[in-house]
């Protein structure tokens, strides 16, 4: 079962081409701080931004640097259907452990339309399939009852990662789906409060440069040190919050740049961080200790 810090990884580029690499090291880098899992191609990953055969080339590249080291979770979900399809199958076949298949965003479906799409997918495949609930990008919420109709209907859809702002709807989804259905935090700020009312774990784009410590929240959690927990929960709030005052990924791909990790490249239509902001999060790795080791004097220009 999938379970723990699932680390949604960055696409990292050089040169505007895809930088297996680093790609790779990064890999290696949430293996070695003992992420539970890692996650390719969804938001943090700039999936718009890839053409179709570049998504296939980071799932497959993520599968086999992973190598059965822990499990990937490859981002398939798009607006067009077919290609969500192809996209999945592709993850099946390559290995992938879970699809994570995002609600269609700009097109605004009905529930009922949410529920014959995410069930046709979940019919083509064998692979398990989480889906991915995230209000704000996709403009419509996926709803716990047809979360639940999916759950009942769907042996293969065993999840959903909740990047919805409305705390309740954790609640709500475990309720109707069941406490053994996976609802993972898709927010930052509340991956402690879901695992408190039974969330199965977090996909969180701070574990990209601070793997161990997301990764420490859900152990102390799941060994019934809570309080421990929570003083990590805000021990970590600064950095969360750091991490997001600018367009995701952006200061997530600045951070690992700082950290000297990957060229800190992004794809229009996104672009580098403005100077004022840039300098903020600069201030609070350092407060993080998170730049420990990086000779004075460097250069972090963003190419």
């Amino acid at each position: 079962m999938l379970r723990g810090s699932i680390v949604p990884l960055v696409t990292p580029f050089r040169d505007g081409e895809i930088d297996d690499d680093a790609l790779r090291g990064l890999i290696d880098f949430q293996v070695g701080n003992g992420s539970h899992g890692i996650g390719v191609t969804g938001t943090t990953g700039e999936p718009t931004s890839l053409t179709a055969e570049e998504r296939e080339h980071v799932i497959k590249l993520a599968v086999k640097s992973a190598g059965g080291r822990l499990p990937v979770v490859a981002g398939t979900g798009s607006v067009n259907y077919d290609e969500t399809v192809r996209f999945t199958h592709f993850a099946e076949q390559a290995g992938a452990d879970a699809a994570l298949v995002i609600v269609p965003y700009y097109t605004k479906p009905t529930q009922e339309a949410l529920y014959q799409h995410f069930r046709s997918i979940a019919a083509k495949v064998d692979l398990p399939l989480i889906l991915y609930n995230i209000p704000g990008r996709a403009a419509v919420n996926l709803e716990p009852d047809t979360l639940a109709r999916l759950a009942r209907d769907c042996s293969n859809i065993i999840g959903v990662k909740e990047a919805n702002p409305d705390f309740l709807q954790v609640s709500l989804d475990i309720a109707a789906c069941g406490r053994d259905f996976n609802v993972y935090s898709g927010i930052e700020t509340l991956c402690y409060p879901m695992l408190a009312v039974g969330g199965a774990g977090h996909v969180s784009a701070t574990g990209n440069i601070a793997p161990r410590q997301v990764a420490e929240l859900y152990g102390l959690c799941q060994a019934g040190r809570w309080e421990q927990a929570l003083d990590l929960h805000y021990e970590l709030l600064e950095l969360n919050e750091a991490l997001f005052i600018e367009t995701n990924p952006v200061p997530v791909k600045t951070a690992l740049g700082l950290m000297g990790k990957i060229s800190p490249e992004v794809r229009p239509p996104l672009y580098e961080m403005l100077p004022a902001n840039r300098e903020r999060l600069v201030g609070v790795l350092e407060r993080y200790g998170l730049l420990r080791g990086i000779p004075a004097g460097t250069s972090y220009a963003v190419s």
